[in-house]
């Protein structure tokens, strides 16, 4: 090919010569643009500016206002760390060093460290940044490069794993320190504007328990130091807001080590899940599902005619076993189960759509080192569902379960973010049933109105989906629930309809989680209300607070008469003020004070978690009342004196 069709953002194309590189487009359209270019995005890939284009691609200049710039300085600053390390501890082996959402990490060996070392660590890469090392990219013989790296087998596994038929193949350099990397790079060690290391865990290479153990060390890096304090802020917060502290102090759930990744919800975590799968069962009612319930044990051959047996099985997923010569599983997911019950009877084109929900519990072998309290677990329990709809009733589905999921997450006060994910490696299926049903996502969006991004190439094996991110209070965004259409397991399983023309058809698919598993679900609500529930959440929605002893039996009848809201009473011989203290330490949404005056007057003085109070006595029906119309209304803030 004498020349390649390089095409932008906009949609118009440049042609150059093949073997052109990212910064000789940039130049072609412009010298400024030439001059600013960091990187280039490639076919949907972040490299270097210096490479080379042998074939017609997508292409996107980045520049320093660019959000892949962030990603761009941030790899240099993990050379910075390594760089940093190898001259305090010239000992130390490298490993890989890539980029993250929030800065970087470097997995290193040879050397033990913890965070006692990170401020000399810290200061040494400062003195790097200072010296404003120019960073280059240079090709080496691949012999060469085995030399380079006779005593570090990670990186000779590097050279023959990833980098294996690539012969130059490229390496960075800045001063004395040098590494086998693909890029991209910034220009010098002084672009990087603020550093920070932040912690340090175990790992293990290529994360593989089974592999050779690793020292993790984790930093940051912007171009300014005020863009890092900010950072550092909202980290700061989000350790405070850690659901795993704050579970352990609301006594909501544990994870023991007899039950790795798999929640023990103790009866205040209950009280939540209760509440959610209750919510969650009205909105499924509203979409017409109807609740079943499947096994978690089968038979390993349940999931081999649908693909997830091999995809499960070879990333190690899958928890299974041979017994009596079958083997048998834990399920990974729910909807071979929903498949079969769909399968049992004959459907007729008047009875679809058919829909299935259940609150499924599924089990995957995540690795140890991943697992984290509620967020990444093995054991976990989703609001499952399952449509099988006519080609024709498709995007209406769809449109009706968004509508539905953009009112569940503003009730919980998130701000709900959609990803279309698209057709990647290893999908199964034919292009055409690909395209149908990526059309059928981007219409019922469009209708809608719902603005998305497109994640290229991140979709399921078995088809196309809508991711759905939730943003919190914090800004931080959690991927919770999907929207999924498959036409390749009803296909698959042989599952039909008698259609109008008495000929047998092929159901469409539709799996769907409107808020995922609960397990993660609950993890993000516990850090983004901080543990303060909305009072419709709160496992303790009101304590009441009897000045003295004496005040205990009328302390009771106020609870009778507040029904069955979740109320207790705090009995123990403490000062009020004490009492008080607790109730907020506890956040309990409303406070009861109840003395000799309140008794006298049938009476209560209400306070609440945001520290208000009332400047009189109320009667108790008229907080009863407020309380009934909060919790119904599911209000996100305790709001009776506002």
């Amino acid at each position: 090919m004498s020349e390649v069709t390089v095409t932008l953002p906009d949609g118009s194309t440049l042609s150059l010569s093949a073997g052109s590189t990212v910064e000789d487009v940039a130049f072609e359209i412009g010298p400024g643009l030439g001059e600013d270019t960091v990187a280039g995005v490639v076919d949907g890939e972040l490299v270097d500016k210096h490479t080379p284009l042998t074939e017609d691609v997508e292409l996107e200049i980045v520049t320093e206002d660019a959000e892949e710039y962030l990603d761009v300085l941030r790899h240099s600053a993990a050379h910075v760390f390594a760089q940093a390390l190898q001259r305090l501890y010239p000992d130390a082996k490298l490993t890989i060093g890539p980029w993250t959402d929030e800065g970087f990490y470097y997995d290193i060996t040879g050397v033990g460290l913890d965070e006692d070392d990170l401020d000399a660590i810290e200061a040494e890469a400062e003195t790097i940044i200072e010296e404003d090392l120019d960073i280059e990219r240079v090709m080496v013989d691949r012999e060469d490069a085995l030399d380079r790296y006779e005593d570090n087998p990670f990186k000779q596994d590097i050279l023959t794993d990833e980098a294996a038929g690539e012969d130059p193949v490229s390496f960075y350099e800045q001063g004395e320190f040098y590494d086998l990397c693909q890029g991209p790079h910034v220009e010098s060690t002084g672009e990087i504007g603020a550093f920070a290391l932040l912690d340090i865990s175990a790992a293990y290479w290529r994360g593989e328990e089974d592999n050779e153990s690793l020292t993790r060390v984790y930093g940051t890096a912007f171009p300014s130091e005020s863009d890092l304090e900010a950072f550092l802020e909202r980290r700061r917060k989000a350790k405070e807001r850690d659901h795993r502290k704050i579970g352990q102090e609301m006594d909501i759930f544990s994870v023991p080590d007899h039950s790795p990744g798999c929640a023990h919800y103790h009866p205040n975590g209950m009280k939540i899940r209760r509440e959610l799968e209750e919510y969650v069962r009205g909105k499924n009612d509203e979409l017409g599902y109807e609740e079943v319930w499947t096994p978690e044990l089968n038979k390993a051959e349940l999931w081999k005619p649908t693909g997830h047996y091999d995809a499960f099985k070879s990333e190690g997923e899958m928890f299974a076993w041979e017994q009596d010569d079958t083997e048998y599983g834990l399920k990974p997911m729910n909807c071979a189960n929903h498949a079969h019950i769909y399968g049992r009877q004959t459907r007729s084109y008047r009875d679809l759509p058919v829909r299935f929900s259940e609150f499924g519990t599924v089990y995957r072998n995540e690795q140890s080192g991943e697992l984290s309290g509620l967020l990444r677990v093995r054991g976990l329990t989703q609001d499952d569902g399952h449509a099988f709809v006519r080609r024709d009733q498709l995007e209406d589905e769809i449109r009706r379960t968004l509508g539905i999921i953009e009112d569940m997450y503003a009730e919980f006060d998130l701000e709900v973010l959609y990803k279309l994910e698209t057709k990647g490696e290893g999908a199964v299926g034919s292009d055409d049933i690909w395209e149908d049903a990526t059309d059928a996502l981007r219409n019922a969006m469009a209708a809608q109105d719902i603005e998305y991004d497109v994640e290229e190439g991140e979709a399921a094996f078995y088809g196309p989906k809508i991711g759905l991110d939730a943003r919190d209070a914090l800004g931080r965004e959690w991927t919770i629930g999907t929207v999924q259409v498959d036409f390749n397991i009803p296909d698959r399983l042989d599952l039909t309809y008698i259609g109008e023309d008495n000929e047998e058809h092929r159901p469409v698919m539709i799996h769907r989680a409107l808020l995922g598993s609960f397990e993660r679900f609950m993890g993000v609500l516990i850090e983004h209300y901080n543990g303060n529930f909305p009072t419709w959440l709160a496992p303790e929605q009101v304590r009441i607070l009897p000045i003295s002893d004496d005040n205990i039996p009328y302390a009771e009848e106020v609870k009778r008469e507040l029904g069955a809201f979740r109320v207790s009473i705090e009995d123990r011989s403490w000062t009020v003020k004490k009492k008080i203290r607790q109730g907020h330490e506890d956040r309990v949404p409303y406070m009861l004070i109840v003395g000799d005056n309140e008794e006298a007057d049938g009476t209560i003085s209400v306070r609440d978690r945001q520290e208000r109070e009332t400047d009189g006595a109320v009667p108790v029906t008229e907080f009863r009342d407020h309380l009934e119309n909060e919790v119904e209304d599911r209000r996100t803030e305790a709001d009776f004196l506002d």
